[in-house]
């Protein structure tokens, strides 16, 4: 039986699938969320599925209260994988409501699914919280500014989770990988150099250590995840 709990959000995607295998392999039991109207999934060995709207209050405590439900494996990680990524023009051909939504998929669930988690972790001893931004935060391109904006927005919140809660035991570390070779990547960019895009394995296993105890002494952390090519 898996002794501690992992909130994984965004645990169906293409990156998710791996965040959540890697956890169970390494005997976590592993809550993920999982949007209405996408289809039942049942539980499997140490993986728990809740449907909630994590753009809600409401969704986002249902899905916190499925995490604490085990006293014998209480919550001591959040992984905050949920977000959007759109492209378009340049910012002056960018309309506001595009940045706006840029925002809001990326930036209010990794708000609103720590700050429900922060309580538990810190009653269960401690835990951990990883978030994943892009590199684009770091080193933006064209035609993105919403999203590059965005996931800033997630690595300062991430900086902020660390300076506050550490002296409580709770570490906070995000992730900034380039582009994740998943299905739906392909699809947009075929003719792309796919050789120089991240797996998404790789990034499951650094996100699994800097949510273990291997990585206690880490927190206020910015992880570059590249393609090896």
């Amino acid at each position: 039986m898996a002794e501690r709990t992992v909130l994984v959000t965004g645990g169906t995607g293409g990156l998710g699938g791996a965040v959540t295998a890697a956890f169970l392999k390494a005997g976590w039991r592993v809550v993920v969320p999982e949007r209405e109207g996408g289809g039942p999934t049942a539980a499997t060995a140490g993986r728990v599925p809740v449907t909630a709207d994590l753009l809600d209050p409401e969704g986002v405590a249902r899905a916190v209260a499925a995490a604490t439900a085990e006293p014998a494996a209480p919550l001591r990680a959040v992984v905050n994988l949920v977000g959007g990524y759109a492209s378009g023009g340049l910012v002056h051909e960018t309309p506001v409501e595009e940045f706006d939504r840029m925002l809001r998929i990326n930036l209010r669930p990794t708000y609103l699914v720590t700050q429900a988690a922060l309580p538990h972790l810190v009653a269960a001893g401690g835990g951990a919280v990883v978030c994943v931004s892009a590199r684009a935060a770091v080193a933006p391109f064209p035609g993105a500014a919403g999203y590059a904006t965005a996931k800033a927005a997630v690595l300062a919140f991430a900086n902020a989770v660390a300076v506050e809660y550490r002296q409580r035991g709770v570490r906070c570390n995000t992730v900034l990988p380039s582009v994740i070779d998943t299905p739906a990547n392909r699809a947009a960019q075929p003719e792309a150099d796919h050789r120089r895009w991240v797996p998404p394995a790789e990034i499951a296993a650094v996100i699994r250590f800097l949510a273990s105890d291997e990585s206690a002494p880490t927190s206020g952390a910015s992880i570059p995840v590249y393609g090896r090519a």
